[in-house]
């Protein structure tokens, strides 16, 4: 007998089980987040000790919150299933409002630029949301081709979402000699 692989709704149902573990678990981050905060004052954050607990809580809080993010954008984008119906809303939104809040807590008290890895994670949350746009446009091509966008539209798309995608992949890969590679910076209108 072949073992068939879980399904994303086998996973969420599976999941579901640990509601309770997790949303203790996703509570505590911001809640540390703030406290460890006050053992400091504003501006020592960015000292030896300080910036490595930072850096722990901010991937603490990170990975499930880039699992929630990319589980609800695969919800609503491509399975078209609604959000007000989810069967588990703890693992849709609980991650991504715990890992909004650390973030803000922690960028509060020092500056991200200054906690270790930061730029890597960064690297990856625009590859990821980079990857997600371009299988978005990619599925809906046809669609959009047919009713009003051009060719040279889509390539000029597809062109910024590359370069975009090959930014973060650049700071995501970064060797450690190599300088930390600056943020795009968009105009102000």
């Amino acid at each position: 007998m072949q073992n068939q692989p879980m399904t994303l709704e086998e996973m969420i149902l599976y999941l579901g089980q640990y509601n309770r573990y997790l949303l203790i678990y996703l509570a505590a981050l911001p809640v540390s987040a703030f406290l460890y905060s006050r053992i400091h004052t504003k501006g020592r954050g960015e000292s030896a000790p300080h910036r490595y607990v930072y850096a722990v809580l901010i991937y603490l809080a990170a990975v499930p919150g880039i699992m929630g993010c990319v589980l609800t954008g695969y919800s609503l984008f491509f399975v078209s299933t609604n959000l007000l119906q989810v069967r588990n809303p703890v693992l849709y939104f609980v991650p991504i409002i715990s890992m909004v809040v650390t973030l803000i807590l922690i960028s509060k008290r020092v500056d991200l630029n200054q906690v270790p890895g930061f730029d890597r994670l960064y690297g990856l949350l625009v590859l990821l949301g980079v990857t997600f746009i371009l299988a978005l446009i990619i599925m809906k091509t046809r669609i959009w081709l047919v009713f009003g966008g051009s060719i040279a539209v889509l390539i000029a798309v597809v062109t910024f979402l590359f370069l975009l995608l090959k930014w973060g992949a650049g700071a995501l890969f970064r060797g450690k000699d190599e300088p930390k590679l600056k943020r795009p910076r968009f105009p102000e209108i």
